[in-house]
């Protein structure tokens, strides 16, 4: 016989997640934050606080911090 008090336990903590694959979103984490640490630095490195505080604020799984590293900050000349 099944035990539902552990099934109620596991639907209850992760809900619609609860066959989701760990790993999956694990990696989707790490993904999420690599892309927005480069986007918050660059961004606070140029005084972009608009740019800042919208990406510091909105979780997108990376794609306002890609979409802003490849076309809203600033360029820098080389040296």
């Amino acid at each position: 016989m099944p035990n539902f008090e552990a099934l109620n336990f596991k639907s209850a903590l992760w809900g619609p997640m609860a066959g989701f694959p760990v790993f999956l979103v694990a990696a989707l984490v790490l993904w999420d934050v690599v892309w927005k640490g480069l986007a918050l630095w660059r961004s606070a490195r140029h005084e972009q606080k608009g740019w800042f505080i919208a990406l510091l604020i909105l979780n997108t799984a990376g794609i306002i911090p890609i979409l802003y590293l490849a076309f809203f900050q600033k360029k820098t000349k080389k040296k």
